[in-house]
């Protein structure tokens, strides 16, 4: 009976880890490493931590648009799952891909494992900026997977890049020389010097004539 009962529960557990892998499939918020976020290690374990990273601008202008990738290499490096999140409310993420991802509470995640290509898994997805200056971190999680359908073999990493949100530039103010057409006053001086000279030579010439 005690075999029984021990193989019973090995069956429940292997079952609970499997479920947990697949419940997560379709993407997961609240893992990206941002502050109160629960780590993917804590479902996918086993494997080998991969590489993380984000890359894209690290300044953008208030209220503009930037384009960023999340890059994963190493680790199981068959299939991959992602989380981005902004540290700035007034920030906005937006997917790169409709059909790769989604968001969820202000984040995003995969829809569905993404299959490695030439050794990297890359998630593209886009940051608008609040309307105010200041700093908005990203934080970013990715999952290399082995793809056999449970949580064992796997491992996660995380990363995070700074932006710096400068304030929206104005217009440059003219010269106060400036004339029209783009010539300064001081810059005129030797073409209107030349001009009268030039008459001067000129009526010269009429009285010597």
């Amino acid at each position: 009976m005690k075999f029984l009962s021990y193989g019973a529960a090995g069956v429940l557990a292997a079952s609970l880890l499997s479920t947990s892998a697949f419940a997560f499939g379709a993407g997961k918020t609240g893992s990206s490493g941002k502050s109160g976020s629960q780590p993917c290690t804590m479902c996918h374990n086993g494997g080998t931590a991969p590489t993380v990273e984000i890359s894209g601008p690290t300044t953008l202008a208030a209220g503009a648009t930037g384009q960023y990738t999340l890059i994963i290499r190493g680790g199981a490096a068959v299939k991959a799952g992602m989380n981005v999140a902004a540290s700035d409310a007034a920030a906005s993420l937006e997917p790169g891909s409709a059909t790769e991802q989604k968001k969820e509470a202000g984040e995003l995640t995969h829809k569905a494992a993404k299959a490695f290509s030439n050794g990297e898994a890359r998630f593209d997805f886009s940051l608008i900026a609040p309307s105010t200056a200041g700093t908005v971190t990203l934080f970013g999680a990715g999952n290399s997977t082995n793809g056999n359908g449970n949580a064992v073999g796997d491992m996660s990493a995380t990363t995070t890049l700074n932006v710096t949100v400068t304030a929206a530039g104005n217009n440059p103010t003219p010269d106060d020389n400036e004339e029209p057409g783009g010539c300064s006053s001081t810059g005129g001086a030797p073409a209107m010097m030349f001009v009268l000279a030039a008459a001067g030579v000129t009526l010269l010439r009429r009285r010597h004539g």
